[in-house]
């Protein structure tokens, strides 16, 4: 069936949800062999319209917009924010950063392909959302209205973004070879330099200069600045921040978009398999069954050590990173240290 690229496909889709209507359009992607893109693309008409590839430009318009909610997600985690687009600066042509009490994102646009203005249709199983994929047809952001939403200003953003041209397709390229880890790392002057970081945004250039992937950088650190620390931890830093009204922040990204929420966690609801927030205006859901390691990362910085609690699976990727609430300028808080102390134990 992976050769199935357009005619059909749509209609596949709409079977596949009659026979399991509670299965994610991720998983059925996956079930159905193509990419999350492709089924997006297949339902263009009245459904679905591709966007142009002006993404800076489209969200240099989402404060006008007003609340929405905003998802991105990997592998094992789900990140949903609630709110409005504040300081959106999209200078470089790289990255872009939003900045607010509510929304608040890391953006790389190499990796936004394909984008698509998506309009609710019960039987598709979409809601009135904006979605970007990389170029292998993977979910790098999607941003849905809500009640409170603008939706004349979110119509004429829509409108303004249409594309042209309107395939009832999307043929996703190969993913690039991942980069190789350096075999001979001076891990005595890789040390040096992480003890002489005076910003936590100097960790990846680092590590890029070492040519060497965050695991084993914290595997190479372990005893002097990290501590592999037991898998369960994530629901007690979840569990006790919740009960201590302790503010902690949550990075959850993919490599084209990191989401990041501030702020308390109230509502932690377990289910086999999966650890969630469930407050009003921040979801987050956890696949506990994809954590295979979780390390306590301490950083020098100007502002003293800043730590942080951050979760790998199986193949070695990041899936979550924890810290405790804080802006330049302030130190670290004793509490959020007193926490991750815990986890430790």
């Amino acid at each position: 069936m992976n050769n199935t690229l357009t005619s059909g496909l749509k209609e596949q889709w709409q079977a596949f949800r009659l026979q399991n209507p509670k299965t994610r359009i991720r998983d059925a992607a996956r079930a159905l062999q193509v990419s999350e893109g492709q089924l997006v693309a297949a339902c263009t008409g009245a459904t679905v319209a591709h966007l142009r590839n002006d993404f800076p430009a489209l969200l240099q318009r989402m404060p006008g917009v007003g609340k929405v909610m905003v998802l991105t997600r990997n592998e094992s985690c789900v990140i949903e924010r609630k709110g409005i687009f504040e300081d959106v600066r999209t200078g470089s042509r790289h990255v872009g950063v939003v900045v607010g009490k509510d929304i608040d994102l890391r953006m790389f646009f190499s990796k936004w392909v394909h984008g698509f203005a998506v309009r609710d249709d019960e039987a598709l199983g979409f809601k009135n959302s904006l979605q970007v994929f990389d170029g292998q047809g993977n979910a790098v952001i999607k941003i849905y209205a809500l009640a409170e939403t603008n939706l004349p200003a979110w119509e004429q953003l829509v409108h303004d973004f249409t594309a042209a041209a309107q395939p009832a397709a999307m043929a996703p390229v190969p993913a690039p070879a991942p980069p190789a880890n350096a075999q001979n790392v001076d891990v005595a002057a890789f040390l040096e330099d992480w003890a002489a970081l005076q910003d936590t945004h100097d960790f990846f250039p680092m590590l890029s200069k070492y040519k060497v992937g965050r695991l084993h950088a914290l595997e190479m650190a372990a005893g002097r600045f990290t501590q592999q620390v037991h898998t369960g931890c994530v629901k007690t830093l979840l569990t006790r921040a919740a009960a201590d009204g302790q503010e902690i922040m949550v990075f959850v990204g993919n490599h084209g978009n990191i989401e990041i929420h501030t702020g308390p966690v109230q509502k932690i609801v377990e289910i086999p398999g999966w650890i969630n927030v469930m407050d009003a205006d921040f979801n987050l859901h956890l696949k506990t069954t994809d954590i295979n390691q979780c390390w306590v990362v301490e950083k020098p910085s100007a502002d003293g050590i800043i730590t942080a609690v951050e979760v790998f699976d199986n193949n070695k990727e990041m899936i979550v990173q924890f810290f405790g609430k804080r802006k330049p300028g302030q130190p670290e808080q004793q509490q959020w240290r007193a926490l991750v102390g815990e986890c430790k134990m």
